[in-house]
């Protein structure tokens, strides 16, 4: 008896469903075409206390909407709202790649909105969502949860507290403490679109990611995690080794440790605490370089006072790196220009070299410190601990010093073929002078500090000892020819060597002022000198000398 009632249910409800497709009328055919039909159920029955408005159906229960199949243990099924509510072993299928599982399903057939519960997955192809409450709108192909959810494409892993995930475009869109973990990578993110395709990562909001040594910030952008290619926006934020740059876009290879930068770059090393800053740079983490150029600025702040330089170019490289040989060199080359409160420099080009912490000027370079000018040929500068230790000037050198004597501009002057200056507390205190010197010198008067006179002297190499920036003691040989003229019968054609030149307006200013190149023009730029190599010995110079 039980088996034919169930089966007179079955067919009732079988024939009411195929009334409803057959009714004629615009509205009725739309209910038909969304209509939820019931394929089968092992037990069929009806029971007002519990639910006056469904047929409870017990065992292998099985939905059809469209191309949708639905399966459960049991369900509640409202014939005249079109809907169901299914327990037990839920599962909906589309085709061959779409499988919706779970504990509980609430399904409106006019709505075409399934409510998943309890244990969701969601599979699509080789992605898989799993979450504890699922909406799944079949209209837009699209399921979303509220109260965490995670998805693995089968390399990637996603998480979040509320996301979507779109079945046609293979988009997730993903808020609130999202977090992407990848073999390579990890990402930490407030929102973030993801494509389960084309494994493409869309930064929507403040992100944070870690791959080995390296971390990215960054609050808009994308990251595609097959190539490791990351495009990065909005003055974004690339770490590596004590090391940062900030620009206005950055595009960053992870697998080769490249990265070209654009817009207002900040590239910062806390360590050695110093800042290259530019329009554009190329940056290698590998080798740990760095080229910079548009308003290149390398900035020393390891000292009290930051020392700022500005060239068209600035290269920076390590060598020997994970050695004991590890050495960084720094190159800037056209237009240089430096300037800090105590030292100011121009030159054409320049090379620092951390393996005896020197920097070498080249081509017209000037050094000024305080109230004195220096230059020549070259000019080396040795540092110690990021503060000058001495300078070495080599070829057509001269030194500068202006003296505050009469109304006349005097100067204190000095040629020969080097120069060797030694710092303290960032003042000369000490010069030393050699090869063909020539100097013109205006002693002072101990006893009432007025200048006694203007001294001339010729000699092979001279010693002099600065106290704030002004010469207080002279050393000359004996052999030395000099004379003393008193101020008032000095000659004029006397008072300055025949390669003094006073480059004031060539001085950069301020650090604003190193961007202004001031050249010193081509009727004063110093000589060129050929220098002949030495000529090798001959086998037959050899043998003709043992003749």
């Amino acid at each position: 008896m039980r088996r034919i009632l169930s089966f007179i249910c079955i067919f009732s409800l079988m024939f009411s469903a195929y009334g409803q497709e057959t009714v004629s009328g615009d509205s009725s055919s739309v209910r038909s075409k969304n209509y939820v039909h019931m394929l089968h159920t092992d037990v069929t029955r009806f029971d007002e206390k519990i639910n006056p408005d469904a047929w409870i159906l017990v065992g292998d229960v099985r939905f059809r909407r469209d191309s949708m199949y639905m399966f459960c243990d049991s369900a509640h099924y409202f014939q005249k709202k079109n809907a169901f509510q299914a327990f037990g072993n839920v599962r909906m299928e589309q085709g061959d790649t779409l499988f919706l599982y779970g504990d509980y399903l609430d399904y409106d057939g006019d709505t075409n909105l399934a409510r998943v519960r309890h244990n969701v997955r969601l599979i699509d192809n080789n992605t898989t969502l799993t979450t504890d409450s699922l909406d799944f709108d079949r209209n837009k192909n699209l399921g979303y949860f509220i109260e965490n959810g995670t998805l693995f494409d089968g390399e990637s892993t996603l998480s979040s507290r509320y996301g979507e995930y779109d079945v046609d475009t293979k988009d997730a869109f993903f808020q609130y403490k999202v977090v992407l973990e990848h073999p390579d990578f990890k990402l930490l993110s407030d929102t973030l679109r993801y494509n389960t395709d084309n494994k493409i990562a869309i930064i929507l909001g403040p992100t944070n990611m870690y791959s080995g040594e390296s971390e990215v910030y960054s609050e808009r952008g994308r990251y595609n995690t097959v190539d490791k290619l990351a495009y990065l926006l909005d003055r974004s934020v690339l770490y590596n080794d004590n090391k940062d740059v900030t620009a206005d876009s950055i595009f960053y290879n992870m697998n080769s440790g490249f990265s070209e930068v654009f817009g207002n770059i900040v590239y910062n090393d806390t360590v050695n605490r110093n800042m290259l800053t530019g329009e554009y740079a190329y940056l290698n983490e590998v080798v740990d370089s760095a080229y910079v150029t548009g308003r290149a600025v390398v900035t020393d702040y390891s000292q009290k006072d930051s020392l700022f330089m500005h060239a068209d170019t600035i290269w920076a490289v390590s060598y020997n790196l994970d050695t004991d040989s590890l050495y960084r060199q720094v190159k800037a080359y056209n237009k240089v220009r430096a300037w800090g409160k105590e030292m100011q420099a121009v030159c054409d080009s320049l090379i620092f070299d951390s393996r005896d912490s020197c920097m070498t000027m080249y081509k017209d370079p000037i050094l000024w410190n305080n109230g004195i000018q220096l230059l020549g040929e070259e000019i080396k500068i040795y540092m110690d601990t990021a503060s000058i230790d001495w300078v070495h000037i080599i070829n057509q050198t001269l030194y500068a010093e202006y003296v505050d004597s009469t109304e006349q501009a005097d100067y204190n002057q000095v040629k020969g073929q080097e120069m060797k200056f030694y710092f303290d507390d960032g003042k000369i205190n000490e010069m030393q002078v050699i090869g063909s010197v020539e100097i013109i010198f205006y002693p002072i008067d101990d006893s009432d500090s007025t200048y006694v006179g203007m001294n001339t002297t010729v000699a092979g190499r001279i010693t002099a000892y600065l106290k704030d920036g002004q010469v207080e003691r002279l050393f000359v040989p004996k052999e030395a020819k000099g004379v003393l003229y008193p101020m008032g019968q000095r000659p004029s054609d006397k008072r300055f060597l025949d390669n003094f030149v006073w480059f004031d307006y060539v001085r950069p200013l301020s650090k604003e002022d190193i961007f202004n190149w001031r050249g010193k023009g081509s009727n004063l730029e110093l000589k060129v000198i050929r220098r002949e190599n030495i000529p090798l010995p001959t086998l037959d110079g050899m043998k003709g000398k043992e003749d």
